[in-house]
């Protein structure tokens, strides 16, 4: 732990200078009681957030740790690195906590904007976080994605150039949910990383049986993985995410914190510890996930419209032979969607939500 602790402390003065049972029974009820202004239940089927958590571990966790959180629990940060490396087959110097996966992605951006050059990502994809690295200087190269909305890593690769200062892959890719295939990932990294860094977002990866790249860090310097405790752990609101990356790389990002893995509460960090302790909880998750998206997808389908497989949790969907107003439907039920997000096909993402939730959805689209 002293060699942890030197290497933060250095880092940080670094910076001064610069059979399944009913989730009922082991989950904390959530959207079914979530409001809107009118006082009239709302069902939030917008941002992709777990609507079974967090478990029950994690909430006693969080609990407990109310009553300390006015102590700054450095080693309860280290436990919690230690773990996450140890669920990872790293150690603690390929770790960097953040306020979730987003501050792990601002950062990176923030680190390459310092550098004049582009960064490459699909279109369409998650790429809010990137309006930091715009106005930072870096310009935006967009790919289309493929037609059956995947990533097309040859016309990513192809579009490097000595300008390039990093390509951003999210997999599975939010809002299409689908999925680069391994080997044909693998072989991207390979080659983008002899050129450029490459940061891949395995923000809901834990829905899928595809390994997470991690292992790939002790030796590749170009590689970035960002994770979150967010949405397989339904932690989206105690905002807790982490960076697995090689040491020197992971030093590097880390001079754009205050003070290293310092933007991480002690209750976030407690119901991040409890949750790798529950197994169970994201088993159950995930055979409720795919039972309840098996039925979305096929109700949607019944209705003419088009879904896009997914490998998450949420749905892409072409709404361009729905004949109702899709959104005014939403509104009328006191539903949250998203947006269409491609205009050609009118594309649109929905959550999935509990199964119940789902079934008030199609109902409103009926």
């Amino acid at each position: 732990m002293s060699n942890r602790r030197n290497w933060l402390k250095q880092t940080s003065l670094g910076i001064v200078g610069l059979g399944i049972i009913p989730f009922e029974s082991f989950a904390i009820p959530t959207n079914e009681n979530s409001t809107n202004e009118k006082n009239i239940s709302l069902i939030q089927l917008r941002s992709n957030e777990n609507p079974y958590g967090p478990s029950v571990l994690a909430s006693k966790a969080m609990r407990d740790s109310v009553s300390v959180s006015n102590r700054y629990d450095w080693d309860l940060l280290d436990e919690l690195m230690e773990k996450i490396a140890q669920k990872h087959h790293l150690t603690y110097q390929n770790i960097l906590l953040g306020a979730g996966s987003s501050e792990i992605l601002n950062l990176v951006a923030l680190f390459w904007s310092k550098k004049s050059g582009n960064l490459i990502i699909a279109e369409t994809t998650f790429d809010y976080w990137t309006i930091t690295a715009e106005n930072a200087g870096l310009k935006k190269i967009a790919i289309p994605l493929t037609a059956d909305k995947k990533h097309d890593l040859s016309a990513m690769l192809n579009a490097i150039d000595t300008d390039t200062k990093m390509i951003y892959i999210c997999n599975p890719n939010n809002p299409t949910g689908t999925i680069c295939a391994s080997e044909e990932l693998l072989n991207f990294i390979n080659e983008a990383t002899k050129r450029t860094k490459v940061l891949v977002d395995e923000a809901y990866l834990d829905f899928t049986d595809q390994p997470s790249l991690a292992n790939l860090v002790t030796e590749n310097k170009n590689l970035i993985i960002a994770k979150t405790f967010s949405k397989i752990y339904a932690l989206a609101g105690s905002r807790i995410g982490y960076a697995i990356a090689h040491p020197d790389t992971i030093k590097e990002i880390s001079q754009l914190q205050f003070a290293a893995n310092g933007s991480v509460s002690v209750v976030s960090a407690s119901g991040a510890l409890a949750s790798l302790k529950d197994d169970k909880f994201v088993t159950d998750t995930i055979t409720f996930n795919n039972e309840v998206r098996k039925y979305t997808v096929d109700q949607l389908e019944n209705l003419k419209i088009r879904c896009i497989p997914s490998h998450a949790n949420f749905v892409y969907f072409s709404l361009e032979n729905y004949n109702k107003d899709f959104f005014e439907q939403l509104k009328k039920n006191n539903i949250q969607g998203t947006k269409i997000y491609e205009e050609k096909g009118k594309w649109s993402r929905i959550t999935i939500g509990t199964m119940k939730e789902m079934k008030q959805f199609i109902k409103a689209l009926e």
